[in-house]
């Protein structure tokens, strides 16, 4: 497997024991022949039941859930975070918890463990859990420019966290209580499909569009913002802060000074050719085009 590597080979005895009743999966996908079996494999052992919102995919991704005995439902795609608001509100989980998955991420080896002795008896004031990820791009974890570590809620209570509908493209749960974090262990994030650099280009396009969206309606007060911005916050309250001062940099030159701070400051420049080739699309040709697109919606209004 590109990038990534996990035993897909585990033994299939966990489909003979008794289902485990502390937690439960969601997965989102959409043509996802190719990340599907990587991630179910890296959870099957767990003996979690699994369910998987799909947006239609015209591939495999359905024939594969159905091998791996998930429950399935559709739902048309409009963005992540009303994505994960249905499937939150329309699949019927009975575990105390849920752990919310993009099709693309593995659970690595040490987070399997940590999940397999997890207790919910073990964690009675808890409500949320962060995961710590390791993002790859084209083989290479980037492991520099403020990319590791990143902390992502992902464990949640069942039927206490929402989906924040209060972003229109990064999609986050708020837990409803105290949450704490897991520095071991990791999700390992691998998109196979942006190999391609022009199906990574035509994606970054559509977000574009979401985000310049978002940033005009936050100006214009006709979208709230959830969370606290706090930068001593959890990790979500510290990203919400630097998003906040994101917004008040002129349009047009936050990208570069953005950039700069990831490679000279966050060291993006040790993370080698590939790392350099991400940090400048994600970065910097990434953020300009959303500057651009705000500029040509704020002309528009006039």
């Amino acid at each position: 497997m590109n990038g990534l590597s996990f035993d897909s080979a585990q033994d299939d005895r966990a489909k003979t024991k008794t289902m485990n009743k502390n937690f439960s999966f969601i997965i989102l996908t959409y043509n996802e022949e190719i990340h599907l079996p990587r991630l179910v494999n890296s959870i099957k052992n767990l003996n979690a039941e699994i369910f998987i919102l799909d947006s239609g995919s015209t591939d495999k991704t359905l024939e594969i859930a159905k091998r791996f005995n998930a429950v399935v439902q559709s739902n048309p795609f409009v963005n992540h975070p009303k994505q994960w608001d249905f499937a939150l509100k329309n699949f019927q989980v009975s575990t105390p918890w849920t752990i919310g998955l993009d099709a693309d991420q593995i659970v690595s080896p040490e987070l399997f463990e940590l999940l397999k002795g997890f207790k919910d008896e073990d964690f009675a004031d808890i409500s949320g859990i962060y995961f710590n990820r390791k993002n790859y791009f084209q083989e290479k974890w980037i492991r520099f420019g403020g990319y590791y570590p990143i902390y992502m809620l992902k464990m949640f209570r069942t039927g206490m966290a929402y989906s924040d509908l209060n972003e229109n493209m990064d999609h986050r749960f708020i837990p409803g209580g105290k949450t704490i974090i897991w520095k071991k262990g990791h999700l390992l994030e691998e998109n196979l499909k942006e190999n391609n650099l022009a199906f990574w280009k035509a994606k970054h396009e559509r977000y574009s569009d979401l985000i310049a969206v978002e940033e005009i309606e936050r100006e214009q007060k006709l979208r709230t913002q959830t969370l606290k911005a706090n930068l001593w916050g959890n990790p979500d309250e510290q990203k919400t802060w630097f998003k906040k001062q994101w917004r008040n940099l002129p349009l047009g030159l936050r990208p570069y000074l953005y950039f700069s701070y990831r490679m000279i400051f966050k060291m993006g420049i040790l993370d080698g050719k590939t790392g350099i080739r991400f940090h400048y699309l994600q970065g910097l040709w990434f953020r300009l085009l959303v500057d651009k697109k705000i500029s040509e919606l704020k002309r528009n209004r006039v």
